[in-house]
């Protein structure tokens, strides 16, 4: 199943009885689930379990492809949300296998299609695009100033005072809650908001301005050590842009 995406675009959250493979051939997606969120760019795809509520947001307009997965026929295959780089051999099966539709019969041409790409998502590694949350309320009343504004330079001592807690405490709450320092978490998200940022067409030097670095050359080193490429190489191809 395929479909274009709006970039304010998103779905109500769901589950799929099959396993899901979730793919934006052009643009940018945000999955969210209990445990977290995940921004996926045209160079990955996101593996969804079977029966694992979830919700899928444009952050940019989109081409969304949607695999539907018996997961009893791969059994290597991880239970939880998992992310693998979409080399361009993996794009020409995932769209191919797309054309098919959802039903197919067991020895036909898109079952041993899917069966090939069931071997390549042997490969799936976590991403470094993930965004854990948090139950703590302290912690996600952070969580939520942050994404509303992802520049706030504020250090840890200086949230902890805001939530009324101790600069020890909420670094201890942040690593409890997310495996993550409040650096790294805060980190993470400013990732996750440069991709969609990118996605959506704007220039390097912008995001960095955007984001709160002091300099392009801050961002794209952090960028370039966190996601081991450069930002231009997730900046939408205007070539590319989705079709009515």
């Amino acid at each position: 199943m395929s479909g274009v995406m709006r970039g304010d675009e998103d779905v109500i959250p769901h589950a799929h009885p099959r396993a899901q493979l979730v793919y934006a051939s052009v643009g940018a997606i945000r999955v969210n689930t209990p445990d977290g969120t995940w921004v996926i760019p045209q160079t990955q795809a996101v593996w969804v379990p079977g029966g694992l509520e979830h919700q899928v947001c444009a952050v940019s307009p989109a081409e969304v492809r949607h695999l539907y997965i018996d997961q009893r026929q791969f059994q290597a295959l991880p239970t939880q949300c998992s992310v693998l780089e979409v080399s361009p051999f993996l794009r020409e099966l995932i769209l191919r296998a797309v054309s098919h539709g959802r039903e197919y019969l067991p020895d036909s041409p898109a079952a041993h299609l899917m069966a090939v790409i069931g071997d390549e998502l042997q490969a799936l590694e976590p991403s470094p695009l993930y965004l854990p949350s948090a139950n703590d309320r302290r912690v996600i009343r952070v969580m939520e100033k942050l994404r509303e504004d992802p520049a706030d330079n504020r250090g840890q001592e200086d949230w902890a005072a805001d939530v009324g807690a101790s600069g020890r405490t909420l670094g201890r709450l942040f690593l409890r809650e997310t495996g993550m320092s409040f650096g790294q978490w805060r980190q993470q998200l400013r990732l996750q908001e440069a991709v969609k940022l990118l996605a959506e067409g704007k220039g390097v030097t912008e995001v960095a301005l955007i984001l709160g670095y002091r300099s392009p050359s801050a961002f794209v080193a952090m960028f370039r050590k966190a996601l081991g490429k450069p930002p231009k190489q997730y900046c939408m191809d205007p070539v590319m842009a989705p079709s009515e």
